[in-house]
C-alpha cells in the first residue's frame, strides 16, 4: 500500500508529487479528513502572509473569512468534540510566539461547540 505525503514548502506545495505518489490509493475518511485540514491551514497561512505585507487593519483577512471557508468545506455531520478543541488549542499556542489565546479566537470558537454538544449529549 502506497502512502501519500503532503509538504508545504514556502511559496507554494508539494501536492503534485504527493497525487503521484497516492494515485492508486482509494480515498479513506482520515484521507478526506487530511486533504481538508491542509487546504484550510494554507488558505489560513496565506491570508496570514498578506495580513503581514498589509497596512491597515480594514484591508486585512479575517478570521470570519477563514471560519466560513473552513465551514463551507468541512463536512456537517461530525459535532465538536474536546479532542477537537484541544487540537486547535495546541496548534494556536505552538504557533503563537506570545502564548496566548484569544477569548473569541478559533479555540474558544471550538470549546464553546465541544461544551455544547458534550451537555446536548446527556439530554
Amino acid at each position: 500500500m502506497m502512502r501519500s505525503t503532503l509538504s508545504f514548502q514556502q511559496g507554494g506545495n508539494n501536492n503534485g508529487a504527493a497525487a503521484l505518489t497516492a494515485r492508486q490509493k482509494p480515498v479513506e475518511w482520515s484521507d478526506a479528513a487530511a486533504i481538508q485540514a491542509a487546504e484550510i491551514r494554507a488558505t489560513a497561512q496565506s491570508a496570514a502572509t498578506l495580513n503581514a505585507r498589509t497596512a491597515m487593519d480594514e484591508d486585512k483577512t479575517k478570521l470570519a473569512d477563514i471560519l466560513a471557508y473552513a465551514t463551507s468545506k468541512l463536512p456537517g455531520d461530525g459535532p465538536a468534540m474536546w479532542k477537537d478543541a484541544e487540537g486547535v488549542t495546541g496548534a494556536k499556542m505552538r504557533n503563537d510566539p506570545y502564548l496566548t489565546a484569544h477569548p473569541a479566537g478559533v479555540w474558544a470558537s471550538i470549546a464553546a461547540a465541544a461544551r455544547l454538544n458534550q451537555q446536548n449529549s446527556f439530554k
